[in-house]
């Protein structure tokens, strides 16, 4: 199949996925019920994800892939290190209190057996963890931030960024953000990673 055809299928397939959850949550998505929805085969579902877990993992597979190209699109660009991480910090955000983020997260909770949940984390924040570690490292490299793990500042920022964000929007007690309050919370994020980690402990509006 060529690419251009497969990636089309592909997203026939997570558009049948996400309306099966929408309609009736972790339940009603059965390998059966996406061929029929998207007008696959069983086959090639089994063939391209395995089981059914396997069609989770590869829509966070997708999200985790945006926030690598971007990475790269933006270290192509030279762009400072603080600057990228607003960027991804933006772009991390909208995606994961995004709707079908949301949806994600609800059938991950109707999961009994957990399998679902570890996808996520596996193929979600421990996938996206270290990509954003490469952004820290380049900033403490460029003598930016001070830092003796690259990967336990990640973590921090990963955690002031998100905080309870997604099991609030999962729960129902907030509803989709809008550009501005994402924009705002990326930049406060940022500018507490420079509060905590810079050697002089200066503002980051100097970058």
């Amino acid at each position: 199949m060529r690419d251009e055809k497969r990636q089309e299928r592909l997203r026939q397939i997570e558009d049948a996925i996400y309306a099966l959850i929408e309609e009736g949550g972790f339940e009603a998505v059965t390998m059966q019920a996406v061929a029929k929805r998207a007008g696959a085969s069983l086959e090639t579902l089994y063939r391209w994800y395995g089981d059914k877990v396997g069609l989770f993992r590869s829509l966070v597979d997708r999200n985790a892939e945006e926030v690598k190209t971007l990475l790269t699109a933006n270290a192509a660009e030279e762009v400072g290190p603080l600057a990228m991480l607003d960027r991804i910090g933006q772009r991390l955000l909208s995606m994961l209190t995004g709707p079908r983020a949301v949806a994600l997260n609800k059938a991950a909770v109707a999961d009994g057996s957990g399998d679902l949940g570890r996808a996520l984390a596996g193929a979600g924040r421990d996938a996206v963890a270290p990509l954003v570690a490469t952004v820290f490292k380049r900033a403490a490299a460029g003598g930016i931030l001070r830092l003796d793990r690259e990967e336990d500042a990640a973590d921090v920022w990963l955690s002031l960024l998100i905080g309870d964000l997604q099991i609030r929007r999962v729960t129902g007690q907030i509803g989709p953000l809008d550009p501005n309050a994402i924009a705002a919370r990326s930049l406060r994020a940022r500018d507490a990673i420079v509060l905590l980690y810079h050697p002089d402990g200066r503002s980051s509006a100097a970058f």
